[in-house]
């Protein structure tokens, strides 16, 4: 069985590889170091041993990108870490804003048996608490295509789909202006002079956000029923 060091590791490489905009899903080694609070050189040596193991393809001076094995691995543990987190705010009643390190170390002795029966109480849910997809036990993985709030302006009408910085400030932000996955939200202004929005929830007073905050609010357009 890996370690929860393995497991970490190759669960960030996952999410490095997500954020690549470019085809290549190369991670930089510095990135991947600064991304696991390590020393680079920490970081190479993990990486040689996962690449012995056949979970990771490195090039020094490149960087490294996830196998097929690897890849699969990664998403199992994020599963993990996400059905996780959607039972720790759903079932005990934790706040969305601190959920993410329970589950850190939950994650890595949670049992398959344990956390099926856990999807199967929640009811198969496809998101966590943030909106951010739960992959499946089976089959392939599909991630949904959004867009950021600083990237829709010219929309009228959308809908929350998932906030990315889960930082616990910015997510008790968040959660006090009801901007929570789920939630529509119509644009009311842009400020192009201080490059800023305001917004309006149904059930909220309008709030102004600057385009960087704007930018870790993913959303899509609301379908009309």
């Amino acid at each position: 069985m890996p370690t929860s060091t393995v497991e970490n590791y190759l669960k960030t490489i996952y999410l490095q590889q997500q954020k690549q905009r470019s085809a290549a899903k190369t991670v930089a080694m510095g990135k991947l170091a600064k991304a696991m609070d390590v020393a680079p050189g920490t970081a190479t040596s993990m990486i040689k041993t996962l690449a012995d193991s056949g979970l990771v393809d490195y090039k020094p001076r490149t960087g490294v990108h996830l196998t097929d094995k690897g890849q699969t691995l990664a998403l199992h543990i994020l599963r993990r870490h996400r059905l996780l987190e959607q039972f720790l705010v759903e079932v005990l009643g934790l706040d969305w804003s601190e959920v993410h390190d329970e589950a850190e170390v939950l994650e890595h002795a949670v049992s398959d048996k344990v956390l099926e029966r856990i999807d199967e109480y929640l009811g198969h849910p496809d998101t966590d608490p943030h909106g951010d997809p739960i992959p499946p036990a089976k089959g392939k993985h599909a991630p949904v295509q959004l867009k950021s709030l600083a990237d829709s302006i010219d929309q009228k009408q959308l809908t929350v789909a998932r906030i990315v910085d889960q930082g616990r400030e910015f997510l008790q932000f968040m959660h006090q202006h009801g901007l929570r996955p789920g939630t529509p939200i119509t644009i009311i202004s842009h400020d192009r002079i201080v490059d800023a929005i305001t917004i309006k929830t149904p059930k909220q007073n309008p709030v102004t956000l600057g385009m960087t905050a704007a930018g870790k609010i993913l959303v899509r357009k609301t379908t009309s029923r």
